[in-house]
């Protein structure tokens, strides 16, 4: 039986790049539509979380609330989620994007808040003397200062999001999670190693690029860092 285990180990490397070569389409397709799962869901999340941190920032009392609702979105474990979410929607995109939205919706409306919550009090009592109204001052005065904290809050939801895009695999769905998932129900290590590797890559460079990004339209952020 030693010997059985040790062949089939010899059997199956770590990585056939005859399977890699074979399956480039299906590898690019998982990537593609991992990446469209993760855009999904940040950017639906970005546009529940701007309105509900701005109303959380504005009404304090309804701070606890609002924290209290994600918070416990945010704490129910994913399979769970999902598996409350199918008898509604079914195995579908929509399940999955419900469950990758909810667990954004935590992390992007505190860092909306703390980012309000961050601008200086002077800062806005110039803004009114000037005769900025409501508005205008939300739009070019506290939003742009308060990017930073925000900004920060979609890099973390984006990584964490790019994480949870692999369990939805589980239900249909799944991005680089089925390439995982087939490694695992094969007990073949390709498709487990090469849905693993581009995961993480994947989240290194969303991570990456979403700083670049912060530092070219927050400049002032850098200064007052240095400062």
């Amino acid at each position: 039986m030693l010997a059985t285990g040790v062949l089939g180990a010899a059997d199956d490397p770590w990585i056939r790049w005859d399977w890699v070569s074979g399956h480039t389409q299906v590898i690019r397709a998982a990537l593609m539509q991992h990446i469209e799962l993760t855009v999904i869901a940040v950017v639906v999340g970005l546009v529940i979380a701007v309105p509900l941190g701005l109303i959380a920032w504005r009404q304090r009392f309804l701070r606890g609330p609002i924290f209290s609702v994600t918070g416990i979105l945010y704490t129910i474990p994913s399979l769970a989620l999902f598996a409350i979410l199918i008898p509604f929607t079914g195995l579908t995109l929509l399940t999955a994007e419900i469950g990758l939205v909810s667990y954004t919706l935590l992390i992007l409306i505190r860092n909306i808040v703390v980012g309000m919550d961050s601008v200086p009090a002077e800062i806005r009592e110039a803004a009114r003397g000037m005769g900025f109204r409501p508005f205008a001052q939300l739009w070019h005065v506290d939003l742009p200062l308060a990017l930073p904290a925000i900004m920060a809050g979609i890099r973390i939801a984006t990584v964490t999001t790019i994480g949870l895009v692999t369990v939805t695999a589980l239900i249909g769905e799944g991005g680089l999670g089925s390439l995982i998932l087939d490694g695992l129900i094969r007990d073949f290590k390709s498709p487990l190693l090469v849905g693993t590797v581009l995961s993480v890559a994947l989240a290194i460079v969303a991570d990456v690029s979403l700083a670049g990004a912060q530092r070219v339209i927050t400049p002032w952020a850098r200064g007052r860092v240095r400062a």
